[in-house]
Order: structure tokens, then sequence, then C-alpha cells
């Protein structure tokens, strides 16, 4: 049996007279006596179709009885519509419905499958597959699936090989916390799911695969947010016999080649910054380039005036809202105050600058600092009259980030973040460690593969704690308009220094051998030099289409307490499997 020679969006006036059959589900039907009328929806479009009672009453009086969402297929004949729908790509035609086949009947939707939806994330995300038939939805799959076919594409071209990786690995300390699968056959050991197939891939070069990717779903179980699902995808990939300037070009090419084909964007050469500029003048190592309002240092001009916030503060900074000096009365600037000392924040205070369209100055330290040093803050600064001065002092690393912050904050109140303007930027010369002063230890930026700057292995293999403090990675991070959309490094691939990075994070030589043994000793038998990179997949989807959210465009989403409440995952499971797996059911109390 043949259910269609068409789908609902490809008729065309030029098909007019033709006999076709379509099939799909009622979108909605309207009466109005002698005739009626259905849209008929596929994954494609809407065809109208049209029943007439004086042609055929029996046909028409089984048409009037369609529900929304039931599931038909017509035959009939294509004619011209005499009311078009310019709105609607079959909006020319219509379809002169002759025969009609109910398929499947459909209770009444618990939400509008329309456009804008009446139904709330929570009910239509227990009714997904619902969801999905609304274009809203149903266009970011599609657009996902497109994407993956792009990237394999132009990595193909570039003579990458698509190899799969384990998802039934071992678990490892760092990053976040891993997923665990008990194992039946070896009780009382775990399989985990891989945060990422990093080592893996790193395989894969000593084996001679030297240009492997994989679009491939990672897991981490960690707490979840607007852009975090507990399982996500990546595009990862590794390279062999490349310098960070290989890999940069390869794959900014991939990211120009999706922007030009997915949305018709020529994306222009990537600039490219370093972690210590992006902080200083950010507050971030993932900066938004959507806007200005460049964190400025005004340090030894706020020093030494007796205001003693200033005089004792290891940094005093600031930032220019422009042209915001009248749009902030005292109570606007006080739930400023009150935002920035938000525990998520965390500032003591914010003091402020108003330069005014007359060139006089309005200060909350106005007693501290006359008008003439008021002034020179604003040259230095960068302000002009009409402008709002805002700063932050305190420790250095802490009212950095807080500026950092505050900045974001003031771009989205200014409308400065244009969701169909993009700024990609490069982020080069992260630290190799950071220092966690609560548990006395060393972690790694990256990961614990990452190799030091060139000229900074011989101070990695001999220096002292200070000097690892400074050492710097050849890591690399693709920031797309505030958010990081890729990070990868050049990886160490000699052993001697790869048990050193281990011993500075605190792995014994037992543990590192227990943990990794298997890339040490892969490392004896010829590595090549290597780096590599992975995008968040899910979140390069959201960027190119303006969107807040990755679960967006993931079929089937968990909810932001990691469940699947469409299948009502996760779920207990019986005594008799536990016991087979080994593990007891934990009485209760």
């Amino acid at each position: 049996m043949h259910y269609r020679t068409h789908h609902c969006g490809e008729l065309r006036l030029a098909d007019a007279g033709k006999e076709v059959k379509l099939s799909g589900w009622v979108q909605i039907s309207r009466d109005f006596g002698g005739l009626t009328f259905v849209d008929l929806r596929d994954r494609y479009g809407i065809t109208q179709l049209v029943f007439n009672m004086d042609d055929n009453e029996a046909l028409c009086e089984q048409a009037r009885g369609l529900g929304r969402e039931f599931v038909i297929s017509v035959e009939g004949i294509v004619r011209e519509r005499s009311n078009k729908n310019p709105n609607r790509d079959t909006g020319d035609v219509e379809i002169d419905v002759r025969v009609l086949s109910i398929l499947n009947a459909s209770e009444v939707p618990p939400f509008t499958i329309e456009e804008e939806s009446d139904g709330g994330d929570d009910l239509r995300m227990k009714y997904r597959y619902l969801d999905m038939r609304r274009d809203p939805v149903k266009e970011k799959i599609l657009f996902r699936s497109q994407l993956a076919f792009e990237t394999r594409r132009y990595l193909i071209d570039q003579a990458f090989v698509e190899v799969e990786t384990p998802v039934l690995i071992k678990s490892t300390p760092e990053g976040a916390r891993d997923f665990v699968v008990p194992s039946r056959m070896n009780q009382g050991q775990f399989y985990a799911l891989p945060q990422s197939p990093q080592t893996f891939k790193q395989i894969l070069m000593i084996a001679g695969f030297d240009r492997y990717f994989q679009i491939v779903k990672c897991f981490r179980d960690e707490d979840l947010r607007a852009d975090r699902q507990p399982e996500f995808t990546q595009i990862d990939c590794e390279m062999s016999f490349v310098s960070r300037e290989d890999v940069l070009q390869t794959f900014e090419g991939l990211t120009k080649h999706l922007f030009q084909k997915l949305i018709g964007i020529e994306l222009p050469a990537f600039p490219r910054m370093s972690y210590d500029e992006a902080i200083h003048h950010y507050g971030s190592d993932k900066p938004d380039l959507r806007f200005g309002m460049m964190i400025r240092d005004l340090s030894s001009m706020a020093r030494g005036h007796g205001f003693n916030v200033f005089d004792q503060a290891e940094i005093v900074a600031g930032i220019v809202a422009a042209g915001q000096a009248a749009a902030y009365s005292n109570k606007d600037i006080n739930k400023l105050t009150d935002w920035v000392k938000r525990p998520q924040i965390g500032a003591k205070g914010l003091v402020y600058v108003k330069y005014n369209e007359d060139q006089t100055f309005k200060s909350s330290i106005g007693k501290f600092y006359d008008d003439a040093v008021l002034k020179s803050w604003c040259e230095a600064i960068g302000a002009v009259p009409g402008d709002l001065v805002l700063v932050l002092s305190g420790e250095k690393d802490k009212t950095l980030k807080q500026l950092g912050e505050l900045r974001l904050e003031m771009g989205r109140r200014m409308e400065l973040m244009d969701p169909n303007d993009f700024k990609p930027l490069w982020v080069l010369d992260f630290p190799l460690l950071e220092w966690d002063e609560e548990a006395e230890r060393f972690h790694a930026m990256h990961h614990p593969f990452t190799a030091p700057k060139e000229h900074d292995i011989d101070r990695m293999l001999s220096g002292d704690h200070e000097t690892m403090k400074s050492l710097r990675a050849d890591a690399y991070d693709l920031v797309l308009n505030g958010a990081e959309i890729a990070g990868g490094s050049i990886r160490i691939h000699d052993r001697s220094l790869q048990e050193k990075n281990f011993d500075l994070l605190g792995f014994t030589p037992e543990e590192a051998r227990e943990q990794f043994g298997f890339l040490m000793g892969a490392f004896e038998y010829g590595a090549p030099p290597h780096g590599g990179i992975a995008f968040g997949f899910d979140r390069l989807c959201a960027l190119m289409k303006g969107s807040q959210s990755i679960r967006d465009f993931i079929a089937f989403p968990k909810n932001n307490t990691g469940r699947d409440v469409m299948i009502d995952a996760p779920a207990m499971v019986s005594k008799e499997q536990l016991d087979e797996l080994g593990l007891a059911l934990k009485k209760a109390d």
C-alpha cells in the first residue's frame, strides 16, 4: 500500500490538476456547512484539504468527525486556492479530496500543537513526542541533524576518520562525577560512562590514525542548568604531528564552514587573546565581544585620597556604561548595588560616578574625590559626558571576576547582546595548573594530559612549588558570544613528562599506574606529538540559532533534576536485578 505520492510541504501551483495521495496528522478542521477545510500536517509542511458536501455528502460527514492529531490518508486533485495563504509554502493550492482513510484516531492533545503552545515545560517534556510535532521544536531537531552532517562532511574532506570509542570504560578521579555501571560478570566492580573519549583518542594517535573524529555522547553526573545535561554530545577530534597553529586553523575552518552552510553567515578571521588579557580586561576566560565595556584598572589614581576602602584594596577597577548617567536614579543604583552584593557575585559594595551631560559629576564617594580627580578617572577609563562609571575594589582575582559579571549584567540591561551577532574568539595560554588552597593540591586547568608550553617543560620538570603556579599550558578555548563552544590542547606524549604531571596533581605512582598505566605504557611504543579539541555540539546548536537552552536541540532531554519525565527515569530496579549484580537493597530504618 502506498500512503503518499507527495509530502505536505511539496505541492505548488504547477501541480494543479494532478491526482495525489497525502498522509499526515490533522492540524485543524474548519466546518463551513457545505464545505469542510482540514489542514493536514507532516514533517515537511501543511496542505489544505477541501471536502464539498455537494460532491460527496458521506465523505464530508466523515471529514467532520476528524479530531486534532488524527492520522489520515487522502486522495484527491490539486487545485488553485481562491483564498491564498502567502505565509505557507503550499498556500497557493489545496486538495479537492475524493477518498479519506482514517489510519488512527487520537485523544485530544494535552496542549495545542501550534507555533506558540499553551503547554508548560514539564507538560511538554512529558509528551515530548507531541511537542516535537510543533514547528519550533521540529526545526531545532532538524537543524541538529544538518549540523552533524556538515560536520562530518567537512572533517572527512580534511582526511579525518570517524572511530567509535567505548561507552563502558574505567572510572577516573579527575573532573566531574562519573556515572557508574555495575558489572554482573565481575561482581563488585564497576564500569563508568565516559565524560569524554580523551584517553582513547590519544591511543588512536599512537595507533597511527593521525586524524580522528567522533560525534560522541558523553556523561557527567553533575548539577544541571539550562546549558547542561547529564548526557551531552561532543564533536571530538584529535590530530598527530601538529602544532597549536595547525589545530586552530583546522577548527576555525570547521566553524566557518558550519556557519556559512547552516545559517549563511561568513565569519571573519577569529581574533586571539591570552587568558591573562581576557581576565584582566573582561573578568572572564570566555569574554563576550559583542560589546565593549572593558575593565580598566584605576588603582594608582584611586589610592591616596583618604578613602580606606580603595587605599587598602589590591585593585580598584571599573567599567563604563555608555549613556546611562541619566538613566540610573539613586534607587536604580541601590538595586544594582544589591545585585553585586548577592552571594553569587560576592562584592561588598559598588561605587558609581555619573559624568553628567553638563560635565558635572555625581558620585557616591564625592566627599573624598573632587571633580578634577573624577574627571581624570573618566578620561582614563574612556568615559564621556552622559556615561555612568561603575567601580569595584578588593582582592584582584575576585574583583575582576565580579566586574566581569557586572559587565555582562549591564550588557543585558542595555540590550547589547544581539543573538544574531556572532563574535568568535580564541583564548590561549591558560595556566597549566590551578592551586586549591582548601585541598592544598594542584588541579589541572583543562585535564591531566595537557602539555605545558614548550619553553615551560624544563621549568615543569625541575621547578619549585611557586614555579608550578606560573606554568602555561599549550591549551586553547574557542569562545562565542560569552560561551565556550570548544576546548582543547596539545597533549603530553612523553612518559616522564606525563608522570611528572600526575605527581604535581597529587597522584602517587601506584595511583597513576592503576588509573592510566595503559596510556603511559602506550607512550613507550612511539607516541607521536598530537593535539585535539572537542566542541560542545548541543551548545553550538543553541548559539547558532539564538537559543538560551541546549535542551531545545535534544530530542529527549532531561529536566533540571536529571529526570526523563516522559519515560519516568531514573527508576528503581527489582531485587532480582540487584541480586544478580551482587548489590543489596538498603533496608529502611
